[in-house]
């Protein structure tokens, strides 16, 4: 198809490099620079509260609002009710609103990932971009008269926010960002041996195998706690992270999570991490995904 060589050719282009990482930099530095606000904010901003990815719910909005608009300029032009028009401005003007947040929610996500997503999602931004552009300037024009020449600019506003659309789609389907990467499915839900009890060193993090399932253990005196090993976040490894109390932190990007139930302590992750119920039977540690 001819998108999904489009999306190869964008994927490929090196050049992109030095500016994505200095993005990547300048974003990463704003919220270390800000202390725990700046932690409070992005926590925020990835929907950690939500318990769901929060650029995709606002991401909704301005594109909802701007096919709206298109579709009160094609009924204006068709039945020459001029109300419509000045619907089609004012939901023009909800999708500028809306594309603010969006973009510091995109921006927020964005700066997580490496490669290809990570041009990819460059190149859907700075479209994007161009496209809230082109909506001001289709606003600034009916307002002062250039009804024509704004539905003309608007319509190509459109055509550009269709194809980020789809390259949001390509990161989400195809590069699997921002969806759950520890599902559950698969997840031992028997009682299932792991490793001899007597192996099991004290407040050290050790990964064990479940039937294919990587899991985290951890003692605390007579207690043994577990979680899925693979971040829900983007998949990095838990058993390598930083133990601090009775939580992990993910080494890729900072994920905190409680060892007593796997809620998220800080995100990025907005989706809590599988814990495990684990008895000790025959001198062998078993676990089984909690019920």
């Amino acid at each position: 198809m001819v998108m999904d060589r489009t999306i190869t050719v964008i994927g490929r282009q090196e050049w992109l490099k030095p500016i994505d990482s200095a993005l990547q930099r300048a974003i990463s530095g704003a919220f270390q620079a800000a202390g725990p606000v700046g932690m409070r904010i992005k926590d925020v901003l990835n929907g950690v509260w939500l318990g769901h990815p929060l650029h995709p719910s606002l991401s909704d909005v301005p594109i909802g609002a701007w096919t709206a608009a298109s579709v009160l300029d094609v009924l204006e032009a068709t039945t020459g009710r001029k109300e419509l028009g000045a619907g089609a401005d004012a939901a023009i003007g909800v999708g500028l609103a809306a594309a603010i947040p969006a973009a510091l929610s995109g921006l927020t996500d964005w700066q997580y990932l490496v490669g290809r997503p990570r041009r990819t999602g460059l190149v859907h931004g700075l479209l994007n971009i161009g496209a809230t552009a082109l909506y001001t300037t289709s606003l600034l024009l009916r307002r002062n008269g250039a009804r024509g020449a704004g539905i003309v600019t608007a319509s190509m506003g459109y055509g550009l926010v269709a194809f980020t659309a789809y390259l949001g789609g390509d990161l989400v389907y195809h590069d699997l960002v921002n969806v759950n990467h520890a599902n559950t499915e698969g997840m031992p839900r028997r009682f299932t041996p792991v490793m001899a009890e007597a192996d099991l060193p004290e407040g050290q993090l050790t990964r064990v195998d479940a039937r294919g399932t990587p899991v985290v253990l951890l003692r605390r005196g007579e207690r043994i706690y577990a979680l899925a090993a693979t971040c829900s976040h983007l998949g990095g490894p838990l058993n390598e992270g930083e133990l601090h109390d009775n939580t992990v932190t993910c080494p890729w990007h900072g994920s905190t999570f409680s060892f007593e139930d796997g809620h998220i302590v800080h995100g990025p992750a907005t989706m809590a991490q599988p814990v495990f119920e684990t008895r000790v039977k025959d001198g062998q540690i078993e676990v089984r995904l909690a019920r």
